[in-house]
This record gives structure tokens, C-alpha cells and sequence, in this order.
């Protein structure tokens, strides 16, 4: 069966788009980025921008990354895959990252959440996107802190235009 992942989180203030490679099953089936309860993206960018996104509504929590000019989505529109695992992913179909940056036309960074999002990185460079790739905030990749993920989620959102908390 053929998967279709969620819509682009992004409006005209996104400067910086965070790239997952496809929803897990939990986040399909809520209809939400990072549903996953194990997942770290929310209490990690809470972190980073000094809220607590994870007590905040799902809509609340988006509206708050996207005032801080930080968009979602996936570089995969769709696949077939069994469970969660990016490694069991087949048969994808990319994006269509064009519509994204008529969505959000100061978007200058696409910054990989783990290594799978990351093989789009030649076609962004090619749209003119600065690209980074950081520390997976997916459960299946436990081996550094949330405190050094951190680190490196906010220098790199600092470095490629979002607004942070001082």
C-alpha cells in the first residue's frame, strides 16, 4: 500500500525548513509531525527556542515554529513502507520543492533531521538552499544527548536565519 505523507508547515516568514525523510505510522496516523512520543523534536526545539512545545496544542506548536521563521516537511511525498523505519522505505517519490519556495519565498536553509532526508541535499543546492544535516531526533538514533543535539540544532538554526530566544 502506498503512503502519502503531511502538507508543508511553511508561510512567507519561513526562512528555514526542517526535512524529515517520511512520517513514521504514529505521526501518519495522527496527522501530525513527530507524533511519536519517544521522538525528541519537540522537547528539543522547545529547547532551543525557549518554549515548552510540548504542552502546547499540536496547531499552537507549529504556529510557534513558524513565528520563528522554521517550516516542516518531508523530502518524501510518498512511499511504501512497513513500520517506521527509513531503512524499509520503497519505492519513494521526492517533493516538489519548487511549490515549497512559492509557499515560502524567503526560504534560504533546509536542515536535514538525520541522514535519510539528507540525499535530496543536491537537488536543494540546486534551488539555491544552504543545507545542513543534524543529530536525528527519532528514537532509533539514541547515541548522543539531548543536550549535545541541541547544541547543534541552534547553532545551526542560528546560523541560517530562524529566530531564537537569547
Amino acid at each position: 500500500m502506498r503512503l502519502h505523507g503531511l502538507p508543508p508547515v511553511a508561510d512567507a516568514r519561513t526562512r528555514v525548513v526542517v526535512l524529515g525523510s517520511f512520517p513514521g505510522a504514529a505521526s501518519l496516523a495522527a496527522r501530525q509531525y513527530y507524533a511519536h512520543p519517544r521522538n525528541q523534536f519537540w522537547p528539543l526545539l522547545g529547547g532551543v527556542l525557549g518554549e515548552d512545545l510540548p504542552a502546547l496544542p499540536y496547531a499552537q506548536r507549529l504556529a510557534a515554529l513558524l513565528a520563528h521563521g522554521i517550516g516542516l516537511w518531508d523530502v518524501y511525498a510518498s512511499c511504501e513502507r512497513v513500520g517506521s523505519l527509513d531503512a524499509a522505505i520503497r519505492a519513494p517519490q521526492w517533493q516538489d520543492f519548487a511549490r515549497l519556495r512559492a509557499l515560502a519565498p524567503q526560504w534560504a536553509a533546509a536542515l536535514h533531521n538525520g541522514q535519510a532526508s539528507a540525499r535530496v541535499a543536491p537537488q536543494l543546492a540546486a534551488l539555491g538552499l544552504a543545507t545542513a544535516v543534524l543529530p536525528s531526533t527519532s528514537p532509533a538514533h539514541a547515541a548522543r544527548t539531548l543536550a549535545d543535539k541541541q547544541a547543534a540544532w541552534r547553532a545551526a538554526l542560528l546560523a541560517h536565519g530562524a529566530t531564537l530566544a537569547a
